[in-house]
């Protein structure tokens, strides 16, 4: 397991708090993932390196994440992202204790540059 994981996915982020969509299960009302947001899921799932060894979860961790946006209108999320990195680069998302989330906008290469670091201590 190494301390520091840097990385980058390529493609749209969505947000998971506005990316849900209204349907029907067993005749119940249910919110899930958009169709948009389970694509960027498969992405990253392809994209984000799967590490050997996770880091576990009584390891304490700082997330630092560029979100390149392709305009200005989408919100800055990094919750999705968070939660896809489990079981890939931590095993629970608990784990992060320090977030330090930008905004970018790259109209041609929308993307999230990933930096992920063992806390000492």
């Amino acid at each position: 397991m190494s301390d520091k994981i840097k990385f980058v996915v390529k493609g749209q982020c969505y947000s998971k708090a506005n990316s849900r969509r209204l349907v029907s299960i067993g005749g119940k009302p249910r919110f899930i993932k958009s169709k948009q947001a389970l694509k960027y899921a498969e992405d990253f799932s392809w994209q984000c390196p799967q590490q050997k060894t996770l880091i576990p979860k009584d390891k304490d961790v700082s997330v630092t994440m560029t979100i390149y946006y392709s305009n200005r209108r989408p919100d800055l999320d990094e919750s999705l992202v968070l939660d896809l990195m489990q079981g890939k680069i931590y095993e629970n998302d608990r784990s992060v204790k320090e977030k330090h989330i930008y905004h970018g906008l790259d109209k041609e290469n929308p993307r999230a540059e990933i930096e992920v670091n063992v806390i000492d201590g």
